[in-house]
Protein backbone atom coordinates (compact mmCIF):
# COMPACT_ATOMS: atom_id res chain seq x y z
CA UNK A 1 0.00 0.00 0.00
CA UNK A 2 1.70 3.35 -1.60
CA UNK A 3 0.52 6.88 -0.49
CA UNK A 4 -1.04 7.64 -4.36
CA UNK A 5 -5.65 -20.79 -6.28
CA UNK A 6 -4.07 -21.95 -3.13
CA UNK A 7 -4.01 -25.51 -2.07
CA UNK A 8 -7.09 -27.11 0.12
CA UNK A 9 -6.93 -25.99 3.95
CA UNK A 10 -5.48 -29.23 5.99
CA UNK A 11 -8.15 -31.32 7.09
CA UNK A 12 -8.05 -30.15 10.44
CA UNK A 13 -8.19 -26.50 9.40
CA UNK A 14 -11.12 -27.33 7.23
CA UNK A 15 -13.37 -29.41 9.73
CA UNK A 16 -12.94 -26.06 12.30
CA UNK A 17 -14.10 -24.09 10.05
CA UNK A 18 -17.29 -26.25 8.61
CA UNK A 19 -18.18 -26.89 12.46
CA UNK A 20 -18.09 -22.91 12.82
CA UNK A 21 -19.87 -22.36 10.44
CA UNK A 22 -22.38 -24.53 10.54
CA UNK A 23 -23.55 -23.07 13.56
CA UNK A 24 -26.59 -21.14 13.64
CA UNK A 25 -25.00 -17.69 14.15
CA UNK A 26 -25.55 -16.21 10.74
CA UNK A 27 -29.16 -16.75 10.63
CA UNK A 28 -30.59 -13.10 11.15
CA UNK A 29 -32.99 -11.96 8.28
CA UNK A 30 -30.71 -9.11 5.93
CA UNK A 31 -32.45 -6.46 7.35
CA UNK A 32 -30.64 -6.79 10.37
CA UNK A 33 -27.49 -5.12 9.77
CA UNK A 34 -29.37 -1.48 9.44
CA UNK A 35 -29.76 -2.42 13.23
CA UNK A 36 -26.10 -2.85 14.08
CA UNK A 37 -25.10 0.00 12.01
CA UNK A 38 -24.01 3.87 13.22
CA UNK A 39 -27.23 4.91 14.87
CA UNK A 40 -29.22 1.97 14.50
CA UNK A 41 -32.11 1.47 16.91
CA UNK A 42 -30.97 -1.86 18.96
CA UNK A 43 -31.89 -1.48 21.93
CA UNK A 44 -28.21 -1.49 23.79
CA UNK A 45 -26.40 0.44 21.54
CA UNK A 46 -25.90 4.77 22.17
CA UNK A 47 -26.93 6.58 18.89
CA UNK A 48 -22.88 8.20 19.01
CA UNK A 49 -19.81 7.15 19.61
CA UNK A 50 -18.81 5.32 15.90
CA UNK A 51 -15.14 6.36 14.58
CA UNK A 52 -15.23 8.14 11.29
CA UNK A 53 -14.26 4.50 9.93
CA UNK A 54 -17.36 3.05 11.29
CA UNK A 55 -19.31 5.90 10.16
CA UNK A 56 -18.91 4.58 6.36
CA UNK A 57 -20.98 1.80 6.92
CA UNK A 58 -24.00 3.27 6.39
CA UNK A 59 -23.66 4.29 2.76
CA UNK A 60 -25.55 2.58 0.24
CA UNK A 61 -22.26 0.91 -1.47
CA UNK A 62 -21.44 -1.04 2.02
CA UNK A 63 -24.82 -1.95 2.44
CA UNK A 64 -24.87 -3.09 -1.15
CA UNK A 65 -21.87 -5.25 -0.30
CA UNK A 66 -22.37 -6.84 3.10
CA UNK A 67 -26.51 -7.95 1.23
CA UNK A 68 -24.78 -9.55 -1.95
CA UNK A 69 -21.97 -11.48 0.04
CA UNK A 70 -24.49 -12.35 2.88
CA UNK A 71 -22.69 -11.45 5.37
CA UNK A 72 -25.51 -8.46 6.36
CA UNK A 73 -26.45 -10.08 10.12
CA UNK A 74 -23.17 -10.61 11.06
CA UNK A 75 -23.40 -7.24 12.76
CA UNK A 76 -26.85 -7.82 13.95
CA UNK A 77 -25.91 -11.31 15.06
CA UNK A 78 -23.07 -9.68 17.63
CA UNK A 79 -25.25 -7.03 18.56
CA UNK A 80 -27.58 -8.96 20.16
CA UNK A 81 -25.07 -11.22 21.88
CA UNK A 82 -23.93 -7.77 23.20
CA UNK A 83 -27.02 -6.68 24.34
CA UNK A 84 -28.08 -10.39 26.22
CA UNK A 85 -24.39 -9.95 28.35
CA UNK A 86 -24.89 -10.20 31.68
CA UNK A 87 -21.64 -9.62 32.23
CA UNK A 88 -17.84 -8.95 31.14
CA UNK A 89 -16.86 -13.04 30.61
CA UNK A 90 -20.24 -13.49 28.69
CA UNK A 91 -19.27 -10.62 26.45
CA UNK A 92 -15.35 -11.52 26.03
CA UNK A 93 -17.21 -14.97 24.94
CA UNK A 94 -19.17 -13.45 22.39
CA UNK A 95 -16.44 -10.75 21.12
CA UNK A 96 -14.22 -14.37 20.90
CA UNK A 97 -16.85 -16.35 19.15
CA UNK A 98 -18.38 -13.78 16.66
CA UNK A 99 -14.48 -12.59 15.82
CA UNK A 100 -13.69 -16.09 14.70
CA UNK A 101 -16.46 -16.88 12.95
CA UNK A 102 -16.59 -14.28 10.75
CA UNK A 103 -12.73 -14.67 10.06
CA UNK A 104 -13.81 -18.36 9.64
CA UNK A 105 -16.36 -17.44 7.25
CA UNK A 106 -14.59 -14.75 5.16
CA UNK A 107 -11.51 -17.26 4.50
CA UNK A 108 -14.28 -19.80 3.18
CA UNK A 109 -16.50 -17.64 1.13
CA UNK A 110 -13.18 -16.76 -0.50
CA UNK A 111 -11.64 -20.29 -1.41
CA UNK A 112 -15.55 -21.44 -2.31
CA UNK A 113 -15.87 -23.41 0.85
CA UNK A 114 -18.31 -21.87 2.89
CA UNK A 115 -22.52 -21.02 2.42
CA UNK A 116 -22.28 -17.63 1.37
CA UNK A 117 -21.35 -18.40 -2.14
CA UNK A 118 -24.60 -17.10 -4.40
CA UNK A 119 -26.20 -15.33 -1.28
CA UNK A 120 -28.34 -13.38 -2.84
CA UNK A 121 -29.44 -13.59 -6.52
CA UNK A 122 -26.64 -10.92 -7.29
CA UNK A 123 -24.32 -11.89 -5.26
CA UNK A 124 -20.64 -11.09 -5.36
CA UNK A 125 -17.89 -13.38 -6.78
CA UNK A 126 -16.09 -15.26 -4.21
CA UNK A 127 -12.66 -13.49 -4.07
CA UNK A 128 -13.94 -10.44 -2.55
CA UNK A 129 -12.44 -9.35 0.78
CA UNK A 130 -14.78 -6.45 0.97
CA UNK A 131 -17.56 -8.27 3.17
CA UNK A 132 -14.91 -9.09 5.80
CA UNK A 133 -14.01 -5.58 6.18
CA UNK A 134 -17.57 -4.00 6.34
CA UNK A 135 -18.99 -6.70 8.77
CA UNK A 136 -15.96 -5.95 11.26
CA UNK A 137 -16.56 -2.30 11.10
CA UNK A 138 -20.48 -3.45 11.84
CA UNK A 139 -19.43 -5.28 14.80
CA UNK A 140 -16.31 -2.92 16.30
CA UNK A 141 -19.07 -0.17 16.17
CA UNK A 142 -21.38 -2.38 18.22
CA UNK A 143 -18.97 -2.67 20.46
CA UNK A 144 -17.61 0.85 20.80
CA UNK A 145 -21.55 1.83 21.36
CA UNK A 146 -22.35 -0.72 23.79
CA UNK A 147 -24.40 0.49 26.99
CA UNK A 148 -24.36 -2.89 29.27
CA UNK A 149 -26.81 -3.90 31.45
CA UNK A 150 -23.71 -3.76 33.93
CA UNK A 151 -21.15 -1.49 34.70
CA UNK A 152 -18.41 -1.46 32.13
CA UNK A 153 -14.31 0.04 32.84
CA UNK A 154 -13.24 2.01 29.63
CA UNK A 155 -10.33 0.12 29.66
CA UNK A 156 -12.14 -3.25 29.69
CA UNK A 157 -14.20 -1.82 26.54
CA UNK A 158 -10.91 -0.98 24.78
CA UNK A 159 -9.49 -4.83 25.72
CA UNK A 160 -12.65 -6.08 24.05
CA UNK A 161 -12.48 -3.63 20.88
CA UNK A 162 -8.49 -4.88 20.83
CA UNK A 163 -9.75 -8.72 20.80
CA UNK A 164 -12.35 -8.45 18.09
CA UNK A 165 -10.31 -6.69 15.62
CA UNK A 166 -7.39 -9.01 16.77
CA UNK A 167 -9.48 -12.17 16.11
CA UNK A 168 -11.46 -11.21 13.50
CA UNK A 169 -8.58 -10.06 11.10
CA UNK A 170 -7.06 -13.99 11.62
CA UNK A 171 -4.26 -12.63 13.56
CA UNK A 172 -4.90 -14.87 16.71
CA UNK A 173 -5.59 -18.04 14.02
CA UNK A 174 -2.03 -17.74 12.69
CA UNK A 175 -1.12 -21.83 14.76
CA UNK A 176 1.46 -24.28 13.44
CA UNK A 177 1.20 -26.56 16.06
CA UNK A 178 -0.26 -28.82 14.46
CA UNK A 179 1.35 -29.28 11.37
CA UNK A 180 4.95 -30.01 13.38
CA UNK A 181 6.73 -31.62 9.74
CA UNK A 182 5.42 -28.47 7.66
CA UNK A 183 7.42 -25.10 6.75
CA UNK A 184 5.72 -22.35 8.52
CA UNK A 185 5.26 -19.67 6.19
CA UNK A 186 3.48 -16.06 7.56
CA UNK A 187 1.92 -13.66 4.59
CA UNK A 188 -0.45 -10.55 5.63
CA UNK A 189 -2.51 -8.12 4.09
CA UNK A 190 -4.48 -4.57 4.05
CA UNK A 191 -7.97 -3.35 4.61
CA UNK A 192 -9.13 -1.40 2.19
CA UNK A 193 -8.08 2.37 2.23
CA UNK A 194 -8.69 5.76 0.49
CA UNK A 195 -12.97 5.27 0.77
CA UNK A 196 -13.32 8.89 0.79
CA UNK A 197 -12.41 9.21 -2.84
CA UNK A 198 -14.53 5.53 -3.83
CA UNK A 199 -16.29 3.75 -1.21
CA UNK A 200 -16.34 0.71 -3.57
CA UNK A 201 -12.64 -0.25 -3.25
CA UNK A 202 -11.29 -3.43 -3.01
CA UNK A 203 -8.02 -4.18 -1.66
CA UNK A 204 -5.96 -7.24 -3.61
CA UNK A 205 -3.84 -7.97 -0.86
CA UNK A 206 -6.50 -8.64 1.59
CA UNK A 207 -8.15 -10.78 -0.92
CA UNK A 208 -4.62 -12.62 -1.77
CA UNK A 209 -4.51 -13.36 1.77
CA UNK A 210 -8.12 -14.95 2.34
CA UNK A 211 -7.19 -16.64 -0.53
CA UNK A 212 -3.91 -18.26 0.98
CA UNK A 213 -4.91 -19.04 4.73
CA UNK A 214 -4.09 -22.92 5.14
CA UNK A 215 -2.59 -23.35 1.67
CA UNK A 216 0.03 -25.82 1.31
CA UNK A 217 3.17 -25.50 -1.32
CA UNK A 218 5.15 -28.07 -2.10
CA UNK A 219 8.68 -27.05 -1.42
CA UNK A 220 12.15 -29.19 -2.07
CA UNK A 221 12.49 -29.41 1.85
CA UNK A 222 8.55 -30.96 2.26
CA UNK A 223 5.45 -29.37 2.37
CA UNK A 224 4.88 -25.92 3.70
CA UNK A 225 1.89 -24.39 5.30
CA UNK A 226 0.47 -20.34 4.94
CA UNK A 227 -0.94 -18.70 7.54
CA UNK A 228 -2.59 -15.57 6.90
CA UNK A 229 -3.37 -11.94 8.63
CA UNK A 230 -5.05 -8.83 7.91
CA UNK A 231 -4.12 -5.79 8.94
CA UNK A 232 -5.99 -1.97 9.38
CA UNK A 233 -5.34 1.11 7.74
CA UNK A 234 -4.72 3.29 10.62
CA UNK A 235 -1.70 4.44 12.29
CA UNK A 236 -2.82 4.05 15.80
CA UNK A 237 -3.09 0.23 15.53
CA UNK A 238 0.97 0.28 14.35
CA UNK A 239 1.58 2.81 17.19
CA UNK A 240 -0.27 0.43 19.94
CA UNK A 241 1.99 -2.77 18.83
CA UNK A 242 -0.60 -4.90 16.20
CA UNK A 243 2.35 -5.75 14.16
CA UNK A 244 4.68 -6.72 16.76
CA UNK A 245 1.65 -8.47 18.59
CA UNK A 246 1.14 -10.52 15.53
CA UNK A 247 4.38 -11.30 14.32
CA UNK A 248 6.92 -11.73 17.08
CA UNK A 249 5.62 -15.00 18.11
CA UNK A 250 6.36 -15.95 14.58
CA UNK A 251 9.96 -15.02 15.06
CA UNK A 252 10.81 -16.45 18.91
CA UNK A 253 9.86 -19.71 20.69
CA UNK A 254 10.91 -23.43 19.45
CA UNK A 255 9.54 -23.02 16.03
CA UNK A 256 9.51 -19.66 14.79
CA UNK A 257 8.30 -19.09 11.17
CA UNK A 258 10.12 -20.52 8.02
CA UNK A 259 9.57 -16.95 6.08
CA UNK A 260 7.24 -13.84 7.01
CA UNK A 261 5.29 -11.68 3.86
CA UNK A 262 3.85 -8.62 3.99
CA UNK A 263 2.17 -7.52 1.34
CA UNK A 264 0.12 -4.26 0.47
CA UNK A 265 -1.49 -2.69 -2.70
CA UNK A 266 1.23 -0.28 -4.66
CA UNK A 267 1.54 1.16 -7.83
CA UNK A 268 -0.10 0.82 -11.69
CA UNK A 269 0.20 -2.35 -13.65
CA UNK A 270 3.04 -4.26 -11.56
CA UNK A 271 4.82 -5.96 -8.78
CA UNK A 272 7.07 -4.46 -6.41
CA UNK A 273 9.98 -6.12 -4.38
CA UNK A 274 10.76 -3.80 -1.93
CA UNK A 275 14.40 -4.30 -0.91
CA UNK A 276 14.69 -1.12 1.68
CA UNK A 277 11.76 -0.12 4.03
CA UNK A 278 12.29 3.02 5.88
CA UNK A 279 11.80 4.00 9.56
CA UNK A 280 9.95 7.44 8.67
CA UNK A 281 6.22 7.80 8.95
CA UNK A 282 5.15 10.33 5.77
CA UNK A 283 1.91 11.92 7.29
CA UNK A 284 -1.10 10.68 4.51
CA UNK A 285 -4.60 10.44 6.20
CA UNK A 286 -5.30 6.73 7.40
CA UNK A 287 -9.12 5.63 6.91
CA UNK A 288 -9.49 7.75 10.37
CA UNK A 289 -8.27 10.68 8.09
CA UNK A 290 -5.41 10.83 10.83
CA UNK A 291 -2.32 11.44 9.29
CA UNK A 292 1.14 10.60 11.26
CA UNK A 293 4.90 11.97 10.67
CA UNK A 294 7.77 11.03 12.33
CA UNK A 295 10.01 8.12 13.24
CA UNK A 296 8.41 4.64 13.46
CA UNK A 297 7.67 4.47 17.04
CA UNK A 298 8.70 0.65 18.23
CA UNK A 299 6.24 -0.33 21.27
CA UNK A 300 8.11 -1.13 25.04
CA UNK A 301 9.03 -4.81 25.35
CA UNK A 302 9.18 -6.37 21.90
CA UNK A 303 12.25 -7.53 20.55
CA UNK A 304 14.57 -4.96 18.48
CA UNK A 305 17.56 -3.23 17.85
CA UNK A 306 19.17 -0.32 19.54
CA UNK A 307 19.62 2.11 18.70
CA UNK A 308 17.06 2.19 16.07
CA UNK A 309 17.62 1.91 12.66
CA UNK A 310 17.27 4.24 9.71
CA UNK A 311 16.81 1.22 7.37
CA UNK A 312 15.82 -2.10 7.88
CA UNK A 313 16.08 -4.25 4.21
CA UNK A 314 14.48 -7.45 2.82
CA UNK A 315 15.75 -11.00 2.81
CA UNK A 316 13.81 -12.06 -0.51
CA UNK A 317 15.37 -13.68 -2.76
CA UNK A 318 14.13 -10.88 -5.01
CA UNK A 319 16.31 -11.40 -7.94
CA UNK A 320 15.34 -15.21 -8.22
CA UNK A 321 11.54 -14.22 -7.67
CA UNK A 322 11.62 -11.76 -10.68
CA UNK A 323 13.25 -14.73 -12.67
CA UNK A 324 10.51 -17.65 -11.83
CA UNK A 325 7.54 -14.74 -12.20
CA UNK A 326 8.80 -14.22 -15.87
CA UNK A 327 5.93 -14.70 -18.12
CA UNK A 328 3.12 -13.37 -15.83
CA UNK A 329 0.43 -11.09 -15.88
CA UNK A 330 2.01 -8.06 -14.62
CA UNK A 331 6.32 -7.43 -14.48
CA UNK A 332 7.60 -8.06 -11.17
CA UNK A 333 9.91 -5.42 -10.17
CA UNK A 334 13.11 -5.62 -7.94
CA UNK A 335 12.55 -2.13 -6.38
CA UNK A 336 15.96 -0.69 -4.94
CA UNK A 337 14.61 2.86 -4.62
CA UNK A 338 14.62 5.33 -1.90
CA UNK A 339 14.11 8.60 -0.27
CA UNK A 340 16.93 9.45 2.20
CA UNK A 341 18.51 12.77 3.52
CA UNK A 342 22.14 12.07 3.16
CA UNK A 343 24.73 12.13 6.27
CA UNK A 344 25.61 16.41 7.30
CA UNK A 345 22.51 17.65 5.11
CA UNK A 346 18.99 19.00 5.48
CA UNK A 347 17.29 18.48 2.21
CA UNK A 348 15.77 14.80 1.12
CA UNK A 349 17.16 12.75 -2.07
CA UNK A 350 15.94 10.01 -4.17
CA UNK A 351 18.45 7.22 -4.21
CA UNK A 352 17.94 4.41 -7.19
CA UNK A 353 20.17 2.27 -5.19
CA UNK A 354 19.35 2.31 -1.85
CA UNK A 355 20.70 4.34 1.16
CA UNK A 356 23.22 5.99 1.53
CA UNK A 357 25.85 5.24 5.08
CA UNK A 358 24.23 7.76 7.64
CA UNK A 359 21.19 9.40 5.68
CA UNK A 360 17.75 9.36 7.70
CA UNK A 361 14.89 7.59 5.79
CA UNK A 362 12.25 9.44 4.36
CA UNK A 363 10.51 6.71 2.34
CA UNK A 364 11.24 3.10 1.65
CA UNK A 365 11.12 1.51 -1.47
CA UNK A 366 7.51 1.39 -0.41
CA UNK A 367 7.28 4.70 0.64
CA UNK A 368 6.27 6.27 3.79
CA UNK A 369 2.60 5.22 4.43
CA UNK A 370 1.22 1.99 6.40
CA UNK A 371 2.96 -0.54 4.33
CA UNK A 372 6.65 0.61 4.44
CA UNK A 373 5.76 0.98 8.22
CA UNK A 374 4.66 -2.83 8.38
CA UNK A 375 7.17 -4.23 5.93
CA UNK A 376 10.12 -1.87 8.67
CA UNK A 377 8.46 -3.49 11.53
CA UNK A 378 8.51 -6.95 10.56
CA UNK A 379 12.33 -6.69 9.17
CA UNK A 380 13.30 -5.14 11.98
CA UNK A 381 12.02 -8.14 13.80
CA UNK A 382 13.66 -10.21 11.55
CA UNK A 383 17.04 -8.64 13.05
CA UNK A 384 16.07 -8.22 16.43
CA UNK A 385 15.95 -11.66 17.24
CA UNK A 386 18.46 -12.77 14.24
CA UNK A 387 16.16 -15.20 12.39
CA UNK A 388 18.00 -15.58 8.97
CA UNK A 389 14.83 -16.34 6.68
CA UNK A 390 13.15 -14.95 3.68
CA UNK A 391 11.28 -11.60 4.69
CA UNK A 392 10.33 -9.13 3.22
CA UNK A 393 7.30 -6.63 1.44
CA UNK A 394 5.85 -7.46 -1.87
CA UNK A 395 3.45 -4.65 -3.53
CA UNK A 396 0.29 -5.62 -5.61
CA UNK A 397 -0.85 -3.53 -8.77
CA UNK A 398 -3.44 -1.39 -7.60
CA UNK A 399 -6.83 -3.05 -8.91
CA UNK A 400 -9.48 -1.03 -10.99
CA UNK A 401 -13.11 -1.32 -11.53
CA UNK A 402 -14.08 -1.62 -15.55
CA UNK A 403 -13.42 1.89 -17.45
CA UNK A 404 -16.85 3.92 -16.83
CA UNK A 405 -18.58 1.35 -14.12
CA UNK A 406 -20.12 2.43 -11.44
CA UNK A 407 -21.36 -0.95 -9.41
CA UNK A 408 -19.70 -2.24 -6.92
CA UNK A 409 -18.03 -5.09 -9.12
CA UNK A 410 -17.94 -5.86 -12.19
CA UNK A 411 -15.98 -8.38 -15.09
CA UNK A 412 -12.70 -6.29 -15.17
CA UNK A 413 -12.54 -5.85 -11.30
CA UNK A 414 -13.12 -9.24 -10.48
CA UNK A 415 -10.88 -10.53 -13.54
CA UNK A 416 -8.27 -8.17 -12.17
CA UNK A 417 -8.28 -9.08 -8.52
CA UNK A 418 -7.91 -12.64 -9.27
CA UNK A 419 -5.16 -12.30 -11.31
CA UNK A 420 -3.39 -10.38 -8.89
CA UNK A 421 -4.43 -13.22 -6.14
CA UNK A 422 -2.98 -15.76 -8.92
CA UNK A 423 0.30 -14.00 -9.39
CA UNK A 424 0.65 -12.97 -5.59
CA UNK A 425 0.32 -17.03 -4.37
CA UNK A 426 3.04 -17.55 -7.18
CA UNK A 427 5.47 -15.07 -6.16
CA UNK A 428 5.45 -16.78 -2.64
CA UNK A 429 5.55 -20.13 -3.49
CA UNK A 430 8.69 -18.86 -5.32
CA UNK A 431 10.24 -17.47 -2.57
CA UNK A 432 9.83 -20.91 0.07
CA UNK A 433 10.36 -23.46 -2.84
CA UNK A 434 14.03 -24.20 -1.79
Amino acid sequence: MRTPSPSPRPTALRTAAAALLAAPLFAAPAAAQADAGPGGPADCLAADGATVEEERLSGNVPQEILRRSGFDGMAADFTRALCSAPNLKAAENAVRRHGDRLWSAAVARVQGTGPYQGASEDGLSAGDDRPLYWARLGMTSALRRWEPSFGLADADRARLIADLERVSRGQDDMDFTGNPNMKRVVVTGFDPFRLDGDMRRSNPSGAAALALDGAVIETEAGPALVQTAVFPVRWRDFTDGMVESALAPHYTGGRPADAVFTVSQGREGRFDLEAHNGAWRGGSDDNERVGEEGMVPIPEGVPTVSPQPQWSDSTLDRPAIVEAASGSPFPVVDNTEVTEIPAGETDPVVRPDGPTEGSQARAGGGGSYLSNEIAYRNTLLRDATGRDIPAGHIHTPILHFGEGSDAVTDPSFEEMRDSITEQTTLIVEAAVRD
